[in-house]
Parts: C-alpha cells; structure tokens; sequence
C-alpha cells in the first residue's frame, strides 16, 4: 500500500476529485459566478452562489461521469495545488538567485537574474500543478464513493454547500 492509499488520504483524494469535476459542471451552467471548493475525509464544501438543486444535479452528474471514465474531470485548472505548486518552485528559484548575497548592493545587482529564474519558473511550473493533482491531490476514480446528502449552508451574504459522501 503507497501513502495515497491510505483510507483517510485516499478518501480525501476522491472527495477533492469530486469537488473538481462538480465544479467544472457548475461553472459550464454559470459561466462568471465565482466557485471554490474545500474537500475533506466526509465529503466537501462548495462555496458559491448556486441553488442546491443545480448543486445536486452537478454532484450526482460529476460522480456519474467520473464512474463512467471521465477521470479527467478531477484536475481543475484553478485548484489550490497549482498556486501551492508554483509558488514552491518559484519561491526556491528566486531564493536559489540571491544565496551568496551578502550587502544589499549583492542583492540589487541579482535582481535581474532572480527575475529571469521567477519567470522562467512560472513558466516551468504549470504543467506541473495538474500534474500533482492528477497523481497526489485529486483521484479521477470514485472507487464506490457516493453522496449521502447535500445541504446548504448560509452565513450573511456567504452561500455554501456541505456535500456528504460515504464509500
């Protein structure tokens, strides 16, 4: 058994991969509303304006196709990881171009060079980020995952939904 197989991890990795692929249908159905996710062991959170039937229809949709072999529906383009991601290679490159510096007069004259090292990380990193997600963060198989319960959540103006999953 690897690391991501762990129950906890794997669960996790699932529900993130759920939350994924519910989103992508909601964005389709509502183009410029703002969506965000928070996946955890018990299912996961769905921040956004949308009314819970439209929420319940893209969960059970999402886990219907993910069941049916659309497992790239799990790598979203704006997940977490891929900010996680390139901001770990760019923080190293950028750190990497200043060791050795010692006055602030060092540290001046490499700001070129750390420029040059940050962009050229950003641009390294992007394919990077679905990457992670494909094999660590996210799982495209449901693997007997199912949604017990969809309820909404409100808090003022803050719209949200808890998604509950079991399997």
């Amino acid at each position: 058994m690897t690391i991501l197989e762990i129950p906890i991890l794997s669960r996790i990795r699932r529900n993130h991969g759920l939350e994924h692929a519910t989103i992508t249908i909601l964005s389709q159905r509502f183009p410029y509303r703002p969506l965000a996710g928070y996946s955890f062991p018990g299912g996961f959170f769905l921040l956004g304006d949308v009314p819970t039937e439209h929420v319940r229809d893209a969960v059970v949709q999402a886990l219907s196709r993910m069941n049916n072999g659309e497992r790239y529906l799990a790598v979203h383009p704006n997940c977490g990881t891929n900010y996680a991601v390139s901001g770990f290679v760019i923080g190293g490159l950028a750190w990497l171009g200043m060791v050795g510096a010692k006055s602030k007069r060092d540290k001046v004259e490499r700001l070129p060079l750390v420029i040059t090292l940050v962009m050229l990380g950003l641009i390294l990193s992007a394919p990077l980020g679905p990457l992670v997600q494909e094999r660590i963060t996210t799982s495209g198989d449901p693997q007997g995952l199912s949604v017990v319960d969809i309820f909404p959540i409100r808090f003022g103006q803050l719209s949200l939904h808890r998604v509950v999953t079991q399997g």
